[in-house]
């Protein structure tokens, strides 16, 4: 296994030869100074985002009827929310791994290459401006879709409105139904008493008896709404996993804390599949360079997320975690050539080096 050492900012003071005396430890702060440039690798984590559908029922003003009146059998009396996922979507990003940091010295009387890094701290290139986004933030967000709502009142009858009871009005708004779809079966018949001139004329009854007849039962039926969610967080895994819960989600409660048993568990599985290719062999007489660059070769890591025994989605991914890291030659960055090279900010791993001369 690669050993990693951690430098402090002050280039130069620490070296292998170190003797075991105590040094007062500070906290590592990436960055360009005029003796070298120190960074950290990245890992590889993941923005989770959850897609979900609630739907929210309303009991209509006579639903306690519904059964009576209409013999519609299972009408909710109270109002409740329902709540689906939709989809699970991970996308992979990187963060700094504060366990991996590094720094190349720059040799004296070199100036320093122009060199970006991330807000955090992780290598994006030398030699060259590089940007990467900022780690994503926990997010939610809420988009209502439009759903046409009659007002079942603009279709109660003047005889409907004066009923004495509840009861009663429930009662003559249930008759005024079957009036409504007596009419329109006499319609289709071609046996009203007032029949329309032509088929257009009795597309636009029909769909006048429909509406009306819609707005009325929403009165027995009640209504629903939907609104669908998205919420993001982020996932950080430090390596293999198996069946570890990504987050609980409940039918009446939506999302919900991963320790909250009112939700089910949706499970990840996160495999090394083992992919990377053989290392260059090295003269073991070859002295190491201490001050070289680092950079990962990254692994493949194989992702699963699964629910109730069913597997939900599978991707493979390229993964810091898996990878080994390596080191590139310092002789890249003298006077002789100009050097570019750039790296994944996910991975760490080099995406592609241009070198020419001045």
């Amino acid at each position: 296994m690669t050993h990693h050492r951690l430098l402090s900012l002050t280039l130069g003071l620490l070296s292998l030869g170190a003797t075991n005396a105590q040094t007062e430890v500070t906290d590592y702060q990436p960055g360009i100074t005029a003796e070298g440039i120190t960074y950290f690798l990245p890992q590889t984590a993941f923005e989770v985002t959850v897609t979900a559908r609630r739907t929210t029922y309303t009991p209509g003003e006579y639903a306690g009827y519904a059964r009576r009146y209409l013999r519609l059998e299972n009408i909710a009396q109270q109002s409740c929310d329902t709540w689906t996922v939709t989809d699970v979507r991970l996308t992979p990003f990187g963060v700094a791994d504060k366990t991996k940091a590094y720094s190349v010295k720059l040799k004296s009387k070199t100036s320093a290459p122009l060199v970006s890094l991330s807000a955090d701290g992780r290598l994006l290139s030398v030699g060259a401006s590089s940007t990467t986004d900022d780690m994503p933030r926990a997010t939610h967000q809420v988009q209502k879709e439009a759903t046409k709502h009659l007002n079942a009142a603009d279709y109660k009858t003047e005889e409907i409105l004066s009923a004495g009871s509840r009861s009663k009005m429930a009662e003559l708004t249930a008759a005024e139904i079957y009036d409504i779809r007596e009419n329109r079966s006499l319609l289709t018949k071609g046996q009203a008493d007032f029949m329309p001139k032509d088929g257009e004329q009795l597309r636009l009854m029909l769909a006048q008896l429909d509406e009306r007849e819609e707005g009325l039962l929403s009165l027995f039926k009640g209504t629903t709404a939907i609104e669908n969610h998205t919420f993001t967080f982020t996932f950080i895994p430090r390596g293999a996993v198996s069946d570890t819960i990504l987050f609980r989600f409940s039918r009446h409660l939506g999302l919900v804390d991963a320790d909250d048993l009112a939700g089910e568990p949706y499970l990840l599985t996160l495999t090394d599949l083992g992919s990377l290719p053989d290392a260059v062999p090295t003269d073991p007489k070859a002295k190491k360079e201490e001050n070289s660059l680092r950079y990962v070769v990254p692994g493949r890591g194989r992702l699963v997320i699964s629910h109730g025994g069913e597997t939900l989605s599978s991707q493979d991914v390229p993964m810091a975690q898996f990878g080994r890291i390596e080191q590139l030659g310092g002789d890249l960055f003298n006077k002789r050539y100009n050097t570019r090279v750039y790296l994944s900010p996910v991975t760490g791993g080099i995406t592609r080096i241009d070198a020419d001369q001045p």
